[in-house]
């Protein structure tokens, strides 16, 4: 995260805030108040305050709120000390918190839409470069899981594969006898495929862009046998009909690909 919030930093800052070194004396002190501004859960609080310590050591931060409470809106957090140092700091931190807190707020309004069901709502690879972490930790603040972390920890057989491999069910054997102990699942778009993926050993299947109908069938066909997984076009619209047919899970990549940033501002004091 620190190689991440110095390369932002160098970003913004280059070689100075010219503006606050021409306008703000140097001894000038303040206290900021960041507030929310509209409906959402706040994530990435952590990497706000690191922002700032890393501008500023001697700057004090305090939090308002706890991370994956949904509320209105309000105080966030509060942060004092230097005003030059405030104000190197602010919008650097501001596009961290506003990035993750909607990343956190839309996984929790689909973690909404499927209460009761069962189904539980998890992230995907489609991430922001070099943001992947902080915002899977995002999904979780939201109420959501965490799917795997890249290529290495685990495998995913898709159609690409698939194809390449000679079809489904080949596809299927080499994956789990090269597994080496990492979890396997494989992505089926037809009910052949599921048929397919379970007679070689399937445990884990995920069920590509299929229609409530074809994944009602799908469950039963795999219940007992393999965990299910819907993936492929899931919105905020469709999200329950997914979950009521029974998955497991739902995979939803606009979680991180598509998350509009929740209001957040920052407004100084002076002291």
């Amino acid at each position: 995260m620190q190689e991440l919030i110095d390369r932002a930093l160098e970003e913004d800052l280059g070689s100075g805030d010219v503006t606050s070194l021409a306008v703000v004396p140097a001894d000038a002190t303040a206290r900021a108040r960041i507030e929310q501004k509209a409906p959402g859960v706040v994530a990435g609080l952590r990497v706000a305050e690191s922002v700032f310590r890393r501008v500023d050591p001697e700057l004090r931060w305090h939090p308002h709120v706890q991370e994956g409470e949904w509320r209105e809106a309000g105080l966030t957090a509060e942060v004092a000390g230097s005003a030059r140092s405030i104000l190197a700091g602010e919008r650097v931190a501001l596009n961290f918190l506003q990035r993750l807190s909607g990343v956190a707020t839309l996984t929790a309004r689909f973690v909404r839409e499927v209460e009761g069901t069962g189904a539980r709502i998890l992230d995907t690879r489609k991430t922001t470069p070099g943001l992947r972490a902080l915002e899977k930790q995002a999904v979780v603040a939201g109420g959501g899981h965490s799917h795997r972390a890249g290529l290495f920890d685990a495998l995913l057989v898709k159609e690409n594969h698939s194809m390449l491999a000679g079809g489904v069910g080949e596809a299927t054997r080499r994956a789990l006898a090269g597994a080496g102990g990492l979890p396997v699942e494989v992505e089926c778009a037809t009910l052949a495929d599921v048929d397919e993926a379970l007679e070689n050993g399937a445990t884990r299947i995920l069920l590509d862009n299929m229609s409530p109908d074809e994944l009602r069938e799908a469950v039963a066909r795999a219940r007992g046998r393999a965990e299910t997984e819907a993936s492929g076009g899931i919105t905020l619209e469709t999200v329950r009909a997914a979950a009521e047919a029974g998955v497991d899970w739902i995979s939803v990549g606009a979680l991180t690909h598509s998350a509009p940033a929740l209001d957040l501002s920052l407004l100084l004091e002076p002291l």
